[in-house]
């Protein structure tokens, strides 16, 4: 199937104001790109990329005192099939990690593993150590965790989401990350599109979604503790240790955010046809948002 996925989101300065967007699609989709999607800003302004230190790839600008809209627009192609499952996989012995992969054991800002290790191997210590202790983290997430999108706080920790009883996806992903790394399995924080496919209307309000991959049996899987189910159509744009590492934008100065949008849906192949000939004449994009 061909997704179609895109934001625009809208900031209000009032100075010229240095930004690092992180916005697209992660360089592990581009075997899937039909129609790139590409940074726009307006009013246009100078960019720079580079790729950080977690391979993603990330804009330097200067937003310029005012109305200023960042947005994206692309097409990629995608199996269609949901999330992979393994149940057989196993945890690894951390002597046998590959080194890039020790880093995702270490505490970080949001996944504080000193206060929930004590926990996380009441919990999850005499159970096997295999697909079924992530699977089951992820269960005691989910069933911990009440979500609303009126439970957002930039400065939640794990340990702090647990106790509170409520958060964002992020915060679910904060918190099984941090007890899977407690149980010596490497967890990262994963920020991206997640579509609705397949799923029961009414769907919410479009908006980036936050997961987790962990590593069992030589590879990465993802797990999902907000919606704890496998989905289809997952679009990663950046991984790191946790939501610190991967800000949509981080901006360096005062500013207000005003517009946020957020797009994530199937297309028809002969549409997508369309506007590749469309956008290689410079015409405007066909499709409505919605």
């Amino acid at each position: 199937m061909l997704i179609r996925v895109g934001c625009r989101l809208e900031i209000l300065t009032a100075q010229p104001t240095p930004l690092i967007a992180m916005l697209n699609v992660h360089h592990s989709r581009y075997g899937g790109l039909v129609v790139a999607d590409d940074l726009v800003a307006s009013p246009a302004v100078e960019m720079t990329g580079y790729r950080d230190g977690f391979g993603n790839w990330c804009t330097r600008m200067v937003a310029p005192a005012g109305t200023f809209t960042l947005s994206t627009d692309g097409v990629f192609r995608d199996d269609g099939r949901d999330d992979p499952v393994a149940p057989t996989a196993r945890q690894m012995d951390v002597s046998d990690l590959p080194p890039d992969t020790l880093v995702y054991l270490l505490g970080s800002r949001y996944c504080d593993t000193d206060v929930l290790s004590e926990t996380a191997w009441r919990l999850f210590g005499a159970g096997p150590a295999d697909w079924s202790r992530v699977q089951d983290i992820c269960d005691h997430v989910w069933r911990s965790l009440s979500f609303g999108y009126d439970q957002a706080s930039s400065t939640r920790s794990a340990s702090q989401a647990l106790v509170d009883g409520k958060g964002v996806c992020r915060d679910f992903a904060h918190l099984a990350i941090a007890f899977c790394r407690c149980m010596n399995i490497p967890a990262r924080y994963c920020t991206g599109y997640l579509s609705d496919i397949g799923e029961a209307e009414p769907y919410p309000p479009g908006d980036f979604a936050a997961w987790m991959e962990v590593y069992l049996e030589s590879r990465w899987w993802v797990f999902d503790p907000r919606n704890n189910a496998p989905r289809k159509g997952r679009v990663l744009v950046a991984r790191g240790r946790d939501a610190t590492d991967v800000p949509l934008t981080q901006t360096f100065g005062a500013h207000l955010l005003t517009g946020f949008e957020v797009w994530t849906h199937e297309v028809p192949e002969e549409d997508v046809s369309m506007w590749q000939g469309r956008e290689r004449a410079g015409a405007t994009l066909p499709f409505e948002r919605s």
